[in-house]
């Protein structure tokens, strides 16, 4: 199989008319050795199901086809949606079969065609990384793992521990859904355009969610809740969500949290806790 290098990339853009576009976070990459390590830290196997968001010019999408996997690819630009099964099937002919593309916006994406996908593997639009991130590990259980090319501040947020400046919303989140490291930096010189900022690979690997009573909306709004004034106390921070600060020590101590402590202190874990303890000592919210 012949993978795409810079002169490819280029021949095909101009070919095609595309201008890569800030707006859907267009960064393709130019080096067939970068998306080859992707795939071999994917730990991609033949026929396995996999989803890829962001295809691109299908430089990933070739050495994912390459690994041998049954292809999904979701691409919100419709002239590159377009051109995709044209490109696999120059350069890889053998292997139109397994490649489905779907011109659509992946986080209006609901529902994908069978085989359900194990893993999504993508180099993802800075700008939406996060989200799709999070909707796909909410919206297909079956995806038992990720790898994802993200800028690297958005990699070193989602893979963070608790107790460090880059541990947030997406770090919690994310652990609510799998465990997460950094799997290493590529360099900016391997993207066409170059980007002005790092890029990361991390790594999700799903695991079962906290045993709580509480459902994953509740969990998620604590969470928002407790990062939105980072630096303030549990005890300030949820006031609002919970009816006021003395409220919000009540049901932080019936969870075994110190209100005096900061969300960016807490796992998960303790965050269902909090959660748990809210619907166990006020009425339950009546949604609108």
């Amino acid at each position: 199989m012949h993978l795409l290098g810079a002169g490819d990339i280029r021949a095909l853009a101009e070919r095609l008319g595309v201008r890569p576009t800030k707006a859907w976070g267009q960064n393709f990459v130019v080096d067939a050795n970068t998306v080859r390590r992707i795939v071999r830290i994917a730990g991609v196997e033949p026929f396995e199901p996999v989803v890829e968001v962001g295809p691109g010019l299908g430089s990933l999408t070739l050495a994912l086809l390459e690994a041998g996997a049954q292809l999904t690819a979701i691409e919100v630009d419709p002239v590159l949606a377009a051109a995709l099964r044209p490109t696999v099937a120059a350069h890889a002919p053998g292997h139109t079969a397994y490649l489905r593309v779907l011109a659509a916006d992946a986080l209006a994406v609901t529902e994908l065609p069978d085989p359900q996908p194990r893993a999504l593997v993508a180099n993802l639009p800075y700008n939406v990384a996060v989200p799709v991130v999070l909707s796909f590990l909410e919206r297909f259980p079956s995806i038992e793992r990720a790898l994802v090319l993200v800028q690297l501040e958005v990699a070193e947020r989602l893979a963070a521990p608790p107790g460090g400046k880059a541990y947030g919303v997406p770090s919690v989140k994310a652990a609510w859904y799998a465990a997460a490291r950094l799997a290493g930096q590529v360099p900016r010189g391997v993207f066409w355009p170059v980007p002005n900022v790092d890029s990361g690979l991390v790594e999700l690997r799903r695991r079962p969610a906290p045993a709580t009573s509480a459902t994953r909306v509740e969990v998620f709004r604590v969470i928002d809740a407790a990062f939105a004034q980072r630096r303030k106390t549990l005890r300030a921070a949820l006031a609002g969500w919970a009816g006021g600060p003395a409220a919000a020590e009540v049901v932080l101590r019936a969870a075994g949290v110190d209100p005096g402590a900061r969300g960016e202190s807490l796992g998960v874990g303790e965050f269902a806790a909090i959660a748990a303890a809210a619907s166990s000592i006020r009425p339950p919210r009546v949604e609108g």
